[in-house]
C-alpha cells in the first residue's frame, strides 16, 4: 500500500512510535525516525526495521529544537531526495493538578506536543508543495475531547495540535498534501504501561470495547491515511478508541 513511499515518524523509536513505525514498514514504505535519548531503544527499532526491508534511517535530538528540524528533513532530502509522509507522534504527557503546574511545565508540554508539530511539518512542507504531493499526520488524543484523568495542559496540547490539523489542510489542501489528526485512546502501548492503574481500569471501564486499544489498529489507520487510498479524507479528526 505504501511501496517505496519515503516517510518519517517523530518519537518513532518505542511505544506507540515504534508500532507506527513497523506498520509503515509492513505495508512496503521506507522509514525514518527521530527519538531524544534511548539509544538502545533506538537500534532495536532499527534492527526491526531492517528485517521488514525498510531501509530505516534514525535522527537523534530534540523535536522542538529548529536546528534539528532542519538538519532532519535535510539529511532524508539528501539521502531520499524527499518525503512524502509526516507523522508527528512525538509527545510527552505528566500528571500534575494545575495547582502544581509550574510555567516551565507548560511550556514544555507545548514545546514537545505542538511546536514539534508545526516546525517538523513547515520543513516537510517545503518539498511536499514543489512536489505537488504528500500527507502529514498528527497523533492526537482522545483526552482533548474526553477527559479521563487527563491533566489540563496535557488536554490543551492536543486540542491544539487538532486546530492545527484542520487549519493546515485548508491552507495546503489545493497542493494536493492532506493533513489530519489520528486521536487514540489509551493504547497498549506506552502510556498505559506507567499511568496508575485505576487510571487504565476507569478507560477500560467507559470504552464500548471495554479494552485498551491496540497500536496496531492505530498504525493501520496512519497507513490508510498515509496511502494514495486515500484522495479526500483531509482535515479529519480519526477517533480510535474503542468507543470512549
Amino acid at each position: 500500500m505504501l511501496t517505496n513511499k519515503r516517510c518519517l515518524v517523530t518519537g518513532g523509536s518505542r511505544n506507540l512510535g515504534r508500532a507506527l513505525c513497523v506498520g509503515l514498514a509492513e505495508a512496503g514504505a521506507k522509514v525514518a525516525f527521530t527519538y531524544l535519548s534511548r539509544d538502545a531503544d533506538a537500534e532495536r527499532t532499527l534492527e526491526t526495521l531492517r528485517e521488514l526491508g525498510a531501509e530505516p534511517l534514525a535522527f537523534k535530538g530534540d523535536a522542538s529544537d529548529p536546528a534539528h528540524v532542519k538538519e532532519t528533513i535535510k539529511a532524508l532530502n539528501e539521502a531520499w531526495g524527499g518525503l512524502d509522509v509526516l507523522v508527528n507522534n512525538v509527545g510527552i504527557s505528566k500528571i500534575l493538578p494545575i495547582a502544581l503546574l509550574e510555567e516551565a511545565d507548560w511550556d514544555k508540554m507545548m514545546a514537545v506536543n505542538v511546536k514539534s508539530a508545526y516546525l517538523f511539518s513547515r520543513e516537510a512542507l517545503r518539498g511536499m508543495l514543489k512536489q505537488r504531493s504528500g500527507r502529514i499526520i498528527s497523533i492526537g488524543s482522545f483526552a482533548s475531547r474526553r477527559i479521563i484523568g487527563a491533566p489540563v495542559h496535557y488536554a490543551a496540547s492536543k486540542a491544539a495540535l487538532e486546530a492545527f490539523t484542520l487549519a493546515l489542510a485548508h491552507e495546503v489542501g489545493k497542493y494536493d498534501v492532506l493533513v489530519n489528526c489520528v486521536s487514540p485512546g489509551l493504547a497498549d502501548v506506552g502510556m498505559s504501561q506507567r499511568l496508575p492503574a485505576h487510571h487504565v481500569t476507569d478507560f477500560m471501564s467507559q470504552a464500548a470495547t471495554g479494552q485498551l486499544v491496540p497500536g496496531t489498529d492505530v498504525a493501520a489507520t496512519v497507513v490508510w491515511l498515509a496511502s494514495d487510498a486515500n484522495t479526500s479524507v483531509t482535515g479529519a479528526r480519526i477517533e480510535v478508541d474503542g468507543g470512549v
